[in-house]
């Protein structure tokens, strides 16, 4: 093939591999991402970061393949991206673990080579994403989430008092909460910071977004 500062200039074989490769783990992420995460969370801010983190990871891995950093490379990049946290909020554990699987699916069908069967690799993905789905719509119905708050009342915290502090927050977000927990108190402002836990299903979609609380950052 020719070359242009020895670099060729199309290898067919190279570049159908990847645009295969590319549309089957483009296929996976998004159906991960926009059907099971999205349809529970509805976090849009979210939905642009993994598809696009994804995107990224496997033209990475796959282009640099060849540069025979291979395993070692993907292992660099698959924990700098596995410990991320962005300067304005640090990500949930339920966020985390999704980007942790929309770069391992990436790292995967990029680095597969001749010694890695299509039936292995298709295997490979279909599990992950069957497992995501029964946890996600199966096994987890009910998914808890979690609202901070800035409470003024100290006297409510106390273990004594739980169910008349459940009631005053229920009353202040319109939210049917599920329990609490009692975090920083700061007897100087007479604050106390409070998680609250709820079931999305037993809530209106708008009761939370009409009320204006933290999020899981305390921010």
């Amino acid at each position: 093939m020719p070359e242009l500062l020895n670099i060729e200039l199309m290898n067919w074989e190279d570049f159908w591999d990847l645009v295969l490769r590319f549309f089957f783990n483009l296929a996976i992420v998004i159906y991960i991402v926009r059907y099971l995460y999205y349809e529970k969370t509805k976090r849009k801010d979210y939905l642009f970061t993994y598809i696009l983190i994804s995107l990224v990871v496997f033209f990475m891995v796959f282009l640099l393949e060849n540069i025979k950093i291979e395993l070692g490379f993907a292992l660099g990049l698959f924990a700098i991206f596995g410990i991320i946290r962005y300067r304005t909020q640090q990500i949930p554990i339920r966020e985390m673990t999704y980007l942790f699987l929309v770069i391992g699916i990436s790292v995967i069908n990029s680095l597969a080579n001749s010694k890695v069967s299509y039936a292995e690799l298709i295997f490979t993905n279909v599990a992950l994403l069957l497992i995501t789905y029964l946890l996600e719509r199966v096994y987890l119905l009910r998914h808890e989430s979690r609202k901070v708050i800035e409470f003024e009342n100290v006297d409510l915290i106390k273990t004594t008092n739980r169910l008349e502090l459940i009631k005053d927050l229920e009353e202040r977000t319109g939210l049917n909460i599920n329990r609490v927990e009692i975090g920083k108190i700061d007897f100087l402002r007479d604050t106390a910071r409070v998680y609250l836990y709820y079931f999305e299903s037993d809530n209106q979609p708008n009761l939370a977004d009409d009320y204006r609380v933290d999020d899981d950052n305390g921010r």
